[in-house]
């Protein structure tokens, strides 16, 4: 049996940067705070945690004083780092380069609607696409003061005002083929006003996609590694299970099934862009030590 793990999975460049942040400092001092799950994976997390890394809740952050917090790549609401300026913390900061530009163009967009709105204009409807609730788009939220309307899927539209100008942007992990969709639907229906709308899905987490949907084809069975909280995750085992039926989820090696791979000659193993290589390197080498033993 030969079981390949793909190149192409794996932290994405921004998790990378917050992973490299967290371990500089936590060599030196040995100890970091992390305001929320630094990855969507428990079994790095755990890493971390054991050498001296503690995740915290935004209730924490406004209970702590003096200390260093590492802001993770997702990004942060202005309003965290008000708190982190009041308490007396230092804030390493590890957002992806990528999420930080969207703020700052969703910033703007807004600070120029509110100033075009005190000038006697209308204020555009600052519209993400993104999953309501995760950590990237309450960052891109805060930019707005809590005013921008998030829009999880086609449905979502129904609870736009069309008869506003709107400006849509998207969260930097959904896929191109998602907005796509909501960008004609939404042009189909708006009948007056502006629409604009600006393409802001990171090109590294897009591509991998067609690349993992090529990787699933050339396998007989596809065993994808994700932690639970990874929206990614979830999107990406779909597109591999897409192509190829014998696509199975699972967080850690303790989930493997024998008889997923019984009688396959070729096993891909991939993975989010929070799953670490290490942990897709456990599962292999598990798949490859039972098919040693028949």
């Amino acid at each position: 049996m030969v079981v390949e793990i793909d190149s192409n999975s794996g932290f994405c460049f921004g998790v990378v940067t917050a992973i490299r942040k967290a371990e500089e400092e936590l060599n030196k001092s040995g100890q970091l705070y992390c305001l929320g799950d630094i990855v969507h994976n428990a079994g790095e997390v755990e890493r971390l945690c054991g050498k001296g890394l503690v995740t915290i809740t935004h209730q924490d952050l406004g209970d702590l004083k003096n200390v260093k917090v590492l802001l993770r790549a997702h990004g942060e609401p202005p309003q965290t780092y008000e708190t982190a300026s009041k308490n007396n913390i230092d804030i390493i900061d590890a957002t992806c380069p990528v999420v930080l530009q969207l703020q700052r163009r969703i910033k703007k967009a807004y600070d120029d609607g509110v100033q075009a709105e005190k000038c006697g204009g209308h204020k555009p409807l600052i519209v993400i696409y993104g999953k309501n609730g995760h950590a990237e788009v309450n960052g891109l939220v805060g930019q707005t003061n809590g005013e921008a309307v998030v829009i999880q899927d086609l449905e979502g539209i129904s609870s736009l005002d069309l008869d506003r100008d709107i400006m849509l942007y998207s969260q930097t992990t959904k896929s191109l083929e998602g907005f796509r969709q909501v960008v004609e639907e939404i042009k189909k229906r708006k009948k007056s006003g502006k629409f604009e709308y600006f393409d802001t899905i990171c090109r590294q987490v897009a591509n991998r996609m067609e690349k993992m949907r090529e990787f699933a084809r050339n396998h007989e069975v596809v065993i994808f590694v994700s932690g639970a909280k990874s929206s990614n995750g979830k999107v990406l085992f779909e597109k591999c299970r897409e192509v190829n039926p014998r696509t199975y989820l699972i967080s850690d090696e303790s989930e493997l099934d024998g008889s997923w791979t019984s009688g396959a000659d070729t096993v891909g193993i991939c993975g989010a862009t929070s799953t670490p290589l290490w942990l897709m390197e456990k599962v292999a080498d598990k798949i490859r030590n039972s098919n040693a033993e028949y």
